[in-house]
């Protein structure tokens, strides 16, 4: 018993340096994930018929540090979602792939507005995703 006592604190020493190490090299948590809500919903006419889409949108960043920056610029990002949404057709939208294809679209959108707003460049993007959390054709 006195032996495995010994083994056990003689590892605890050599594993302490270690871990004092990681936290005097500066190691900082990753950021945490952060949502922000484009609310109210987005309202659009399609392209070419009498139809509509409205859908809800969340965009995630890394880091709430960034949220705010994506708050600020909420009225240009709108303004550039909407404009897409109007240049879409209801058949393709009613597809999964066709929901997808403008889920990319909006994402880069949304990145390329904040790098033209901010200091940031569009590889420091500030959005890491685009997300419908709901989506309606009619």
């Amino acid at each position: 018993m006195r032996l495995l006592y010994l083994l056990m604190s003689i590892l605890a020493f050599l594993l302490m340096p270690n871990a004092m190490a990681a936290d005097e090299d500066g190691d900082a948590p990753p950021p945490k994930t952060a949502y922000h809500s484009l609310s109210p919903s987005l309202i659009s006419n399609l392209q070419g018929q009498r139809k509509y889409v409205r859908c809800d949108i969340q965009l995630m960043t890394k880091g709430e540090d960034k949220l705010e920056l994506i708050k600020q610029h909420d009225p240009a990002i709108r303004h550039e979602l909407l404009m897409l949404l109007g240049d879409q057709a209801a058949a393709e939208l009613k597809t999964p792939k066709g929901k997808e294809v403008l889920r990319k679209q909006a994402l880069e959108a949304v990145n390329r507005v904040l790098a033209e707003l901010t200091e940031l460049t569009e590889e420091q993007k500030l959005v890491k995703d685009l997300f419908f959390t709901s989506f309606f054709v009619q």
